[in-house]
């Protein structure tokens, strides 16, 4: 055994610093100039190193700065050496980490190439696994500006020198498999810019991450055994734009607050379930720092936050609500990202994730910053981050957050603070195609999942498939669902005008039907509506309190009939007076009996329970909601007396009409047409039921049809309306 030829001082150096990119060149075994093998090891702080393996103990050199070399008198690698490295206070065996060749294969690197590999997560971030029959993790980050990478993680004291990470050629990918590192390891990837300083960054492809504020990436392998079979079965087996489909929203961490995901597990189905909603949405489950962001500044795209649990605590609580018959929706938030300087922001000493452009990078709105959708890598980081969680998590919708934010290029932006696009217009044709890609992906990958765009404007085909070009000229964005923001504001701006002024905003609530089956709508009463002074949904209502009870309880029957999905959002369900704050969420004491009337909130609970319940059984309200032929007025014009009236048919005809009352006053011989289809209608429900705190302004026998032309129509029923009130009624 004789002393290694030394290194020179530039590769020594850069070694050192954490700025070489090809350390497996370097440290190992390799055949040495003159014969033998030469081996050497990186340890800082060791006072020996010695290679070890049958038959075989030889001493390595020490060369300082932690390096220790030396040659040995052999043919070839000894198979499967250690080294036996000896600490002031500590002696260890170990695994060689740079002893094996790289752990990703050539068609994952020609996949994140390319910007297609759709499983981008089995690829990079940390992989537990065995390696030429070694256990251990492998650490994968794309870095293509680094100088170098190295790992630091509490299995190496925070201190990555004996870590650095090797270039898989032109991918700017870096990897390193270290033996004996398993789950539960906390790490961060230590980072060279190209200036040659060095930040610490979390792992954006980490699938665990420490409990906010702490920030540290986690070593996951998931354990869950899912027992949904019969769920994802039939899940999709009917479009979801022919099926009922009422949302119940909320933010996880404050429904009741201070429950874990296991613990909502035990809660959460049963109360969704009683009511009847078909899904949940949760807002943004992504990790993010900010718990006052309500999760819409994720910096962990990959990581269940870690408030209410691990992942596989989060896929108990879907499991849980599959098995209680619950769809799962995702808030989903691909618009923008956060500036911490431990996450994404300039991830590798220049934009990366960020657009290069200092002003398409800026969110002008959020202090936050925008993806570059151009870039294939980028693209390819949420087409996958997409894909994972509906895949591995068994999410069954998305709903994309500030879809309009990444459409335009001049989204709240004034002149000169944008560039237009390649052919002068204001459309941004990266994003437009980053959302085709992530919706025709997701579609062919996870059948029965839906996507929904949150989309405030009036682009068009948001709902059209992405091969169908419209009169824009673009091809569709190929979304499921869209959230029908102007029916949501239109709608609103009724509701809060008092009875007496209604009749010149009637057009407020009629409108919609104007542009109903442009796309495929949900009609959303989202957390956005019930914060910030806005005040929450029965506090919008004018009158007292019976009568701001009755305006919530009769538009929500007005909503429910109404062509598009519903969505409520938490406490509405019961008519919570106060806005919500996710400090304390819903105010679950106004159900307790000892605390109000039955009628008062709890009655309205029970009407949300019945309109569900009504609504899933009345294939009218559902099955041809986005087709003209599933809806008819037959009173739309009656602004004086604050009253409409609309027929819905289901695939074969059977019709279902709905009565709004929004006036003080009962309607006594009310006359409306109704299609030739039975003697006798009956009541399927009233929201002036004494049960849900009205006034009992009901019709418990069926109504007779007369022979009497109305609306259109050769025979009517004679109505007496309920003041501030919806009335369903079908054919006996």
């Amino acid at each position: 055994m004789r002393r290694a030829e030394p290194l020179d001082d530039a590769t020594r150096e850069r070694l050192l610093r954490g700025a070489h990119h090809d350390p497996h060149g370097v440290l190992g075994a390799h055949p040495a100039p003159g014969g033998g093998i030469v081996l050497r090891a990186l340890r800082p702080y060791a006072r020996s190193v010695a290679v070890t393996a049958p038959g075989l103990r030889a001493e390595l050199y020490d060369e300082g700065d932690g390096l220790f070399a030396a040659v040995l008198p052999l043919t070839g690698v000894p198979a499967g050496y250690r080294l036996a490295v000896a600490y002031p206070d500590a002696e260890l065996e170990i695994d060689d980490p740079y002893r094996f060749l790289p752990s990703l294969g050539e068609l994952d690197l020609h996949l994140i190439g390319e910007g297609r590999h759709e499983e981008l997560w089995r690829a990079l971030g940390a992989r537990p696994m065995t390696h030429a029959g070694v256990t251990g993790t492998r650490f994968t980050v794309w870095a293509p500006n680094a100088l170098g990478v190295r790992v630091v993680g509490d299995f190496n004291y925070w201190d990555g020198t004996a870590h650095p990470l090797r270039s898989l050629g032109g991918s700017g990918v870096w990897e390193l498999f270290l033996p004996g590192v398993g789950e539960g390891a906390l790490y961060k990837f230590e980072i060279t810019r190209p200036d040659g300083t060095h930040t610490l960054r979390a792992d954006p492809m980490a699938r665990r991450t420490e409990v906010p504020p702490a920030n540290a990436s986690v070593v996951h392998t998931s354990h869950h055994l899912w027992r949904d079979g019969a769920w994802m079965a039939k899940r999709g087996v009917r479009p979801v734009h022919e099926a009922p489909f009422s949302v119940y929203e909320l933010h996880l961490p404050s429904w009741r607050p201070g429950l874990t995901y296991r613990q909502l597990a035990e809660q959460l189905p049963a109360y969704v379930k009683d009511l009847g909603f078909t899904h949940v949405e949760l807002m943004p489950v992504a990790e993010h720092p900010f718990g006052g962001s309500w999760g819409y500044q994720v910096t962990g795209f990959y990581a269940p936050t870690a408030r209410l649990g691990s992942p596989d605590d989060f896929k108990h609580l879907v499991d849980a609500l599959h098995r209680a018959g619950i769809g799962v929706l995702m808030d989903w938030v691909p618009a923008h990202f956060p500036r911490d300087d431990w996450a994404l922001a300039e991830f590798d000493g220049r934009p990366l994730y960020e657009h290069q452009d200092p002003l398409r990078a800026a969110h002008p709105d959020w202090g936050t910053l925008e993806f570059d959708y151009g870039r294939k890598e980028v693209r390819n980081f949420l087409v996958a981050n997409a894909v994972y969680w509906c895949q591995e998590f068994h999410i069954d919708g998305l709903r994309v957050d500030a879809v309009a934010s990444m459409l335009y290029l001049d989204y709240s932006r004034e002149a000169g603070q944008w560039s237009p696009n390649e052919h002068g217009g204001r459309e941004n044709l990266d994003a437009v195609a980053f959302l085709q890609e992530m919706n025709a992906t997701v579609y062919r990958r996870c059948p029965g999942v839906v996507t929904i765009a949150e989309e405030s404007t009036a682009w068009d085909g948001v709902t059209r498939a992405t091969h169908h070009v419209g009169a824009s000229g673009f091809g569709g964005l190929g979304f499921g669902l869209k959230w029908n923001m102007g029916w949501m504001h239109d709608s609103l701006e009724y509701m809060v005008k008092e009875p007496v002024h209604r009749k010149y905003h009637h057009g407020d609530m009629t409108f919609a039907m104007v542009y109903a089956y442009s796309e495929n709508y949900v009609l959303p009463i989202s957390h956005d509506e019930v914060v910030h002074g806005k005040r929450s949904l029965v506090s919008k209502m004018p009158g007292d309190w019976w009568q701001q009870r009755a305006n919530h309880r009769a538009f929500l029957g007005f909503m429910w009939a109404h062509p598009g999905k519903q969505l409520l959002f938490m406490g509405q369900e019961f008519a919570q007076g106060a806005e919500w704050a996710e400090g304390h969420g819903p105010d679950w004491w106004l159900l307790d009996p000892s605390y109000s009337a039955e009628a008062d909130h709890r009655g309205v609970r029970d009407l949300v329970r019945d309109l569900n319940g009504r609504y899933r059984s009345a294939p009218a309200l559902w099955e041809r909601d986005t087709v003209p032929g599933g809806f008819a007025w037959v009173a739309g014009d009656a602004a004086e007396d604050n009253v409409f009236a609309f027929l819905r048919f289901a695939a074969d005809d059977s019709p279902l009409l709905a009565v709004s009352n929004f006036s003080p006053v009962v309607r006594h011989g009310y006359r409306l047409g109704v299609p030739v289809c039975g003697e006798e209608w009956e009541e399927v429900l009233n929201t002036d039921d004494l049960r849900y705190g009205g006034s009992g302004v009901t019709t418990p026998d069926p109504l007779k049809t007369e022979p009497t032309r109305s609306h259109g129509h050769p025979r009517s029923l004679n109505l007496t309306l309920p003041p501030l009130a919806t009335v369903w009624l079908r054919p006996v």
